[in-house]
């Protein structure tokens, strides 16, 4: 029972290294479920070859000998190998249901464990739309490709059989059979082959599409502040466009193999029954055994038809495992350091950019990302005291980087900010007491995901102040305030000058509310204090823009 009970402490180690390692590994991983899949399987379908072969004693036994005692007989056995195997139907569906079950959340699960390792790194090499699309999609098509592994092996043992079987009535029969399946599936080849091709190609777009109307979701308010709404709901469109004219391709190419996948089956069955009639008139077989064959073959229709589809759900699991073995081969970043953090030594960027312990250094650059990366360790190439950043013990800790982009998750506004005892100095540093005493519960006020009931202004403040109340060594700031008024804004330059005195503060900004409080400022290569460097006509171009 233990392998039910999901989440797991451990899901494993998954095979990334291509779409069907990953399948394989998720059928491994729940070997005692997929064993009793298959087992249960192949018993069902073995068992619907049963009721055939009664049916036949029951007609040359009991009906063509006028034998009612034969006749009872067969027809007890009928009803009791109907019974049977309407349990064994109900426990493979209920064993293939924990199978798809235990696939899908051992997916979500690894895939959920691996973003959380990335960190920081995710939004960086992943979009938060095709995260979804992996989630939402992709997980429910690689559960279905588990099916096969139960019925699938069912059909297999079934359709060998049935083969075994017709060799005693007709080596002719068998033939017709053992041939006839093989180029069914053979036949159904080139349409699952274009059918994956074009799975794939829906995939990408798909997650396209999700990952502009994530964008558009989380940026909608600066959107339509700068007036890009419409460019935005264009583009919106004619992406959206796109993937329904792909998804009508791929709905044409799966109409022909259901369609395939029904008609040939049935082409199939009269072939088979023309020869045993054909047989049967010749004398070669008796009435109950062109009964049986029939039977045979049209229950050979199930596990056929099982075959055929569980081809088509392994297309579509082969062409989502691709997309959630890559995200899980995105690499981690690398384990962290172990040197200690250098006490009261500068952060030295390649740059020339130097951020002096206890003060408080502006960045002033059209493009400060690149540097703040790397000031913050999530590029390398800079070092602390002499140490790369990478190697530091407890880097996340010492070094925060705070920006708009940072999370804001669900709960009281007090937990938001961090839970610290005192959160009150740090609020006025970020200019937020107005936003406290607009909740009405103050700090004990809900605050949805993102802080979707605050305006930008407002959220923007809070993500300040939870970064102050953090603490670290080395606070990295980027624009942080862009969304207030001029009068906050000089009002959060002051506070967090004060607030972070005799600490290490780098801050990427243009705003000179901000820069008039930077013991240093850093342009273009050239360090001087903000009244300094307005002597330079670019750096003046810059921030009085």
């Amino acid at each position: 029972m233990g392998e039910r009970r999901v989440p797991y402490a451990d899901p494993g180690r998954p095979d990334t290294r291509g779409p069907g390692g990953f399948l394989w590994w998720l059928v491994v991983a729940q070997w005692r479920q997929t064993t009793a899949g298959a087992v249960l399987g192949s018993l069902w379908m073995c068992g619907l070859i049963l009721p055939p072969y009664l049916v036949a004693r029951a007609v040359d036994d009991g009906i063509a000998a006028r034998d009612p005692g034969a006749l009872a007989v067969w027809t007890a056995a009928l009803l009791a190998s109907g019974a049977a195997n309407a349990v064994l139907a109900w426990m493979r569906h209920r064993t293939m249901t924990l199978v798809r079950g235990d696939a899908m959340y051992r997916t979500v699960q690894v895939v959920v464990r691996h973003v959380a390792r990335l960190g920081a790194e995710f939004p960086r090499r992943l979009s938060a739309g095709e995260l979804a699309s992996v989630q939402a999609t992709d997980v429910v098509r690689i559960a279905r490709a588990m099916t096969p592994t139960g019925p699938g092996v069912g059909a297999v043992a079934a359709y060998a059989l049935t083969a075994v079987i017709l060799v005693g009535i007709s080596w002719l029969l068998a033939v017709v059979v053992l041939l006839g399946v093989p180029v069914m599936a053979l036949a159904m080849g080139p349409l699952l082959s274009r059918l994956r091709g074009r799975e794939s190609g829906y995939r990408d777009l798909q997650g396209g599409v999700t990952a502009r109307a994530a964008d558009i979701a989380a940026g909608l308010r600066v959107l339509l502040g700068i007036g890009g709404g419409a460019e935005f709901a264009r583009r919106y469109r004619a992406e959206s466009a796109a993937l329904v004219a792909e998804g009508y391709r791929v709905g044409a190419i799966t109409s022909w193999v259901i369609a395939v996948g029904a008609g040939l089956p049935a082409v199939f069955l009269a072939a088979v029954t023309w020869v045993a009639a054909r047989l049967a008139a010749a004398g070669a077989i008796t009435a109950g055994e062109v009964v049986a064959v029939y039977g045979y073959v049209a229950i050979l229709i199930v596990p056929v038809g099982f075959l055929i589809e569980g081809a088509d759900d392994i297309a579509r699991g082969l062409v989502s495992a691709a997309r959630v073995v890559e995200v899980l081969s995105v690499p981690v970043p690398d384990r962290p350091g172990t040197a200690p953090a250098p006490v009261g030594e500068p952060l030295v960027d390649p740059s020339g950019v130097r951020v002096r312990p206890g003060a408080l250094t502006a960045l002033v650059s059209t493009d400060p990302r690149p540097v703040v990366d790397r000031l913050a360790g999530y590029a390398p190439g800079a070092l602390w005291g002499g140490v790369p950043l990478a190697e530091v013990a407890d880097l996340r800790r010492r070094v925060l980087l705070a920006d708009d982009s940072a999370y804001l998750f669900p709960g009281p506004l007090r937990a938001v900010l961090g839970g610290a005892p005192d959160p009150l100095p740090a609020i006025r540093a970020a200019a937020a007491e107005d936003v406290v005493d607009a909740l009405p519960d103050g700090l004990d006020t809900l605050v949805e995901n993102q802080g979707r009931t605050l305006s930008g202004g407002q959220r923007q403040r809070v993500r300040l102040a939870r970064a102050l109340l953090a603490d670290p060594d080395v606070l990295v700031l980027v624009e942080p305030a862009s969304a207030v008024d001029a009068h906050t804004e000089a009002a959060i330059g002051a506070g967090i000058a004060a607030y972070r005195a005799g600490r290490t503060t780098l801050l990427a900004t243009t705003s000179p509310l901000l820069l008039r409080h930077a013991d240093a400022v850093w342009f273009d290569g050239v360090e001087g204090t903000h009244d300094d460097l307005l002597a330079l006509p670019a750096y003046r171009a810059l921030v009085l823009r």
